[in-house]
């Protein structure tokens, strides 16, 4: 079994920080690229970022500049600190990534709960 666990979502003027947290724990052989995705009210899920193993990262026009991406590997975690908050960043964010349970078992996805991210005027 698997489970994501994210953290860190509330309530922030518009201009103000937050920092999302998701580990990832159980039975965990490897895991692949990390990402965050949200969803607003009334929209389909899209993509924010996302980290592979190596590092490397990449954004959505939209929160270039402002957001960053990293992971801690040793502690199976990945982040989004999330500066200059506007409220069009309104929504549920969720994180997502694939794992293998084991050497001979193919990566599966998953997802994080969500967590609210609320960004007033």
């Amino acid at each position: 079994q698997v489970q994501l666990v994210e953290s860190g979502g509330g309530l922030v003027q518009a201009g103000g920080s937050l920092r999302l947290s998701c580990a990832a724990s159980g039975t965990i052989f490897s895991i692949g690229a990390m990402g965050w995705y949200r969803q607003a009210p009334g929209k389909q899920r899209e993509l924010v970022a996302t980290i592979t193993n190596g590092g490397s990262t990449n954004y959505t026009g939209s929160v270039k500049g402002r957001f960053t991406i990293s992971r801690d590997n040793a502690k199976n975690t990945v982040y989004l600190q999330m500066n200059s908050l506007k409220p069009e960043d309104t929504g549920v964010y969720y994180c997502n990534t694939f794992i293998r349970s084991s050497w001979y078992r193919g990566p599966a996805a998953y997802w994080g709960q969500g967590t609210q991210v609320t960004v007033s005027s």
